[in-house]
């Protein structure tokens, strides 16, 4: 490794990310949220975590003109920011100056802050906004708030890259999580309605946090990515399924057909493993490698025109076949054993007696 070459990578990777910087006032960044054009993310607004005092904290913090780190946006197609890091700090404004129905709009859960633990302007503890002398409203709502923002010059891998850097909000995000913040769009709500499947949905045992953090949208999203394009995978998963879905994103042609496919694979799946994809005495975790040879094998027969072979006995049997035991446990992130294990679960509802 030389300066010229650690110089060039710095080069390149500075040419792929663009940002452009606004300061906004207090009220612009309100108003924006009311007319949607700033956007809180779902999907990672698992909790909000601030009590009252750190909350009341930040809103003493803008009233003293005390800086507080940048709000970091990325540009959406259709113009609007969506947040990538300030979910705390946009959510303590609204709890402050928001009516109910903003306060709901923007989280269900929210509620009015009534200020409480200030140290220096103590005469405000125990009030909330509408208590404050009109003077006093306006002077917070004018107070500048630095923001920062990913335009859309920059390109998926930079978005996910940063939603996974940036985000500080307290809450750990899963891989699925971010992608469902980076990759808007068609597909990302197809990922969503096959994750809706009832019978998807009692083929798969997982657990409540599990549930909650996006692991069953990555089993949605890891059907297709190992049904469509196994052969381009090396080794990292994740890196993997971010470009399967960066791809489906920007062309996603064959909704009807991935749809049908989804449906009859997991209707066969729920009929033949009624108790679902499980393995011995687990029965409410599904193995999720043991998921992906049945389903992705499954779904590749039903293609072939071959799942008249397919039966409950044939499944019963693969679940505790200690061969594909043997090929679903370990080490299992490689493109080869990948294949490996498709293709038993395949091989063994073709051949067996």
């Amino acid at each position: 490794m030389t300066i010229m070459t650690i110089q060039e990578q710095l080069d390149t990777n500075r040419r792929t990310v663009s940002f452009d910087n606004y300061d906004i006032t207090v009220r612009q960044l309100y108003a924006m949220l009311v007319d949607l054009q700033i956007k809180l993310q779902p999907e990672y607004q698992r909790h909000f975590i601030w009590d009252q005092v750190r909350q009341s904290q930040l809103i003493e913090s803008i009233f003293l003109g005390i800086p507080v780190p940048n709000l970091f946006m990325a540009t959406n197609q259709d113009s609007t920011w969506e947040v990538v890091d300030g979910l705390q700090r946009l959510t303590t404004i609204v709890n402050f100056v928001g009516n109910e129905e903003v306060r709901q709009q923007v989280n269900p859960n929210s509620q009015k802050l009534k200020l409480g633990g200030l140290e220096k302007v103590t005469e405000m503890n125990g009030l909330i906004y509408e208590d404050l002398p009109m003077s006093i409203q306006n002077m917070f709502m004018t107070r500048p708030i630095r923001i920062t923002v990913l335009n859309d010059k920059s390109d998926f891998t930079v978005r996910y890259d940063l939603f996974e850097r940036l985000n500080t909000g307290g809450v750990v995000l899963h891989p699925q999580e971010i992608r469902n913040c980076v990759f808007l769009g068609e597909f990302r709500d197809f990922i969503k309605e096959c994750n809706a499947n009832p019978n998807f949905l009692n083929s798969v045992k997982m657990t409540e946090s599990a549930e909650r953090t996006g692991n069953r949208e990555e089993l949605v999203l890891k059907f297709f990515a190992y049904y469509e394009d196994r052969n381009e995978f090396v080794h990292g998963v994740k890196e993997f399924l971010n470009n399967y879905m960066k791809k489906k994103t920007k062309r996603f042609s064959n909704k009807a057909a991935l749809r049908d496919l989804f449906n009859q694979s997991f209707q066969l799946i729920n009929e033949f493993l009624p108790m679902g994809i499980i393995r011995g005495n687990r029965i409410n975790i599904t193995p999720l490698v043991l998921f992906e040879a049945i389903s992705v094998g499954v779904a590749d027969l039903i293609t072939s025109n071959q799942s008249q072979h397919i039966t409950s006995a044939k499944l019963q049997a693969l679940l505790n076949n200690q061969e594909l035991k043997r090929l679903t446990t370990g080490a299992t992130n490689s493109r080869s054993k990948l294949i490996n294990r498709i293709e038993f679960v395949k091989n063994n509802i073709l051949n067996a007696v």
